[in-house]
């Protein structure tokens, strides 16, 4: 399944939702992850209620199960529901690469219900893409 991570820095979930200067989107599975590409953002990313700013961020992670951030306000919590993504807020700023050895271990293990229903949505997201090839 796709994750994707709010970041300033590129290496730590660092960032607010609205304002992170960068997304990274992995590939998160039981036997492993890799990268696959990060999306850059400029521009006034401070929190000014603008929510124009929010549309280039959800088109980036249109196809992600899962969105780590540092905070998201909820007007875009709300919006990235809505897209069928789980957001997780991390408590403090945390390494991208221990995030996914987290959610790797939790994939080998007995995931938590949410986590079972992302993984399953994103089965039926493959097959049906499969199906109109």
């Amino acid at each position: 399944m796709k994750v994707a991570f709010a970041t300033q820095d590129k290496q730590r979930v660092d960032a607010h939702f609205g304002w992170a200067k960068h997304i990274a989107i992995y590939e998160v599975g039981k036997e492993g992850s890799s990268y696959i590409e990060t999306f850059d953002f400029g521009g006034k990313l401070d929190e000014d209620g603008d929510e124009d700013k929010l549309a280039p961020k959800l088109e980036a992670i249109h196809d992600v199960a899962i969105v780590y951030v540092a905070a998201i306000g909820g007007s875009a919590a709300a919006r990235v529901v809505a897209s069928k993504i789980h957001p997780i807020k991390v408590s403090q700023p945390e390494p991208i690469m221990d995030i996914l050895e987290k959610l790797q271990d939790v994939l080998n293990g007995t995931p938590p219900p949410w986590l079972r229903k992302v993984m399953t949505k994103d089965q039926a997201r493959e097959f049906d893409f499969e199906d109109e090839a």
